[in-house]
């Protein structure tokens, strides 16, 4: 208990410095908001993977998570962590993240299954911000998508990109699980690819980060 205790301490103080850093570079290069905070999207989701080998309780993940809400939260209409808030659409995204994370983490603990967890984390730290960057940045030939003639906020080249990495980080992943390369490691891949990028399309004003790992373990829990 004491060792989860500190490693939770130690987790704080990281997080805290890699937003701290992320603000420093958004103040002294100039970058978007959108860029930084995609950055601090995917240190911090991918840095939390590890999670189900550091802590055998859900209740240090909700206490982290809490925190982190609270921060996020607090500095929305302050000064401070623009390079997380500056961003010209409205999103609720950056506080749906820490919820997103406990949530998968307490499902992943009580099925007692660490790739339940390990998997839909990967997928929301890797594919989200690529989506996104390639989405709002390249404009050439980057057509917005129509569903049923309604036109989404979301491009060709953002759920492309999207489908694409979920399918090779699944296929890996799923391959290292099961130990074994058959037609159910390649369809359960495509499925969870799939329904990732089908939900992230569907997704607004940034509820992607809690809907996207949510698809991905209902996935996983049903066909793994």
């Amino acid at each position: 208990m004491v060792n989860q205790i500190t490693v939770a301490i130690l987790y704080l103080f990281a997080i805290s410095f890699l937003l701290v850093f992320n603000e420093l570079i958004y103040r002294r290069l100039g970058l978007k908001g959108e860029i930084t905070r995609k950055f601090a999207h995917f240190t911090a989701t991918l840095s939390t993977v590890t999670f189900p080998y550091l802590f055998t309780d859900h209740w240090y993940v909700l206490v982290l998570a809490l925190a982190f809400f609270l921060v996020l939260f607090i500095s929305r209409n302050g000064t401070q962590l623009k390079s997380i808030h500056d961003i010209d659409r409205k999103s609720v995204g950056s506080y749906l993240l820490p919820l997103s994370i406990y949530l998968t983490f307490l499902f992943s603990n009580l099925l007692d299954n660490k790739f339940l967890y390990i998997l839909p984390i990967i997928i929301l730290a890797v594919c989200d911000p690529m989506a996104g960057i390639l989405g709002i940045n390249l404009k050439v030939n980057n057509h917005k998508i129509s569903i049923f003639g309604i036109k989404t906020k979301k491009t060709v080249l953002g759920s492309g990109s999207f489908l694409l990495s979920s399918f090779i980080i699944s296929i890996i992943a799923l391959y290292f699980n099961r130990m074994v390369f058959d037609l159910k490691t390649f369809w359960l891949a495509l499925a969870i690819a799939l329904v990732s990028t089908i939900t992230e399309m569907l997704s607004w004003r940034g509820s992607d980060n809690l809907f996207i790992p949510v698809s991905v373990l209902v996935m996983l829990i049903l066909f793994l």
